[in-house]
């Protein structure tokens, strides 16, 4: 992982192994490829979540996570939600340590004193099927990364500027 020098971190989650999960890696591939270098943001590509996401964090006053959603929204949908907004998973079933949905390893982290961002914002790639063995993203899901790319690139923008301020 980068050094935390900055206060921004981009992470793309999923598997881009299984076709349209690996979204996620690709707009943030690109989002790095494509951003000033001068930007004081770290890019980086996971596959893995709970407490092991949360650590990731560790450090940043801003994460901005890219994943696929499967959504009932038309494929190749761009979705922005804050993590507080999306389905705290926990209160439909239980879970193992191993399985600690984000909201609740988030809640751990600062109870045990871990310095951890205020700001996560989630960015959705509506897809329909993400567990097919592929390393090719479908026409549409390729044809939405642009436009996403774009939008966090705009985002982290706006972040950086009001992180100045």
């Amino acid at each position: 992982m980068e050094s935390k020098k900055s206060k921004t971190l981009v992470i793309g989650l999923g598997n881009p192994m299984l076709g349209d999960d690996g979204v996620g890696w690709r707009v943030a591939e690109d989002v790095k490829k494509q951003m000033p270098a001068n930007l004081p943001v770290d890019v980086n590509c996971l596959s893995l979540g709970g407490m092991r996401l949360m650590e990731q964090f560790i450090g940043y006053e801003c994460v901005i996570l890219i994943d696929a959603f499967t959504l009932e929204e038309p494929i190749g949908s761009i979705l922005m939600l804050k993590l507080q907004d999306l389905p705290h998973y926990s209160a439909f079933h239980p879970v193992s340590a191993h399985d600690t949905p984000l909201q609740s390893a988030i809640a751990m982290g600062k109870s045990m004193g871990a310095q951890l961002p205020r700001d996560v914002t989630v960015i959705g790639i509506a897809t329909k099927h993400v567990c097919g063995f592929s390393k090719s993203l479908s026409p549409p899901i390729a044809e939405a990364v642009p436009q996403a790319v774009k939008f966090v690139l705009d985002l982290l923008n706006e972040k950086i500027l009001h992180q100045n301020k």
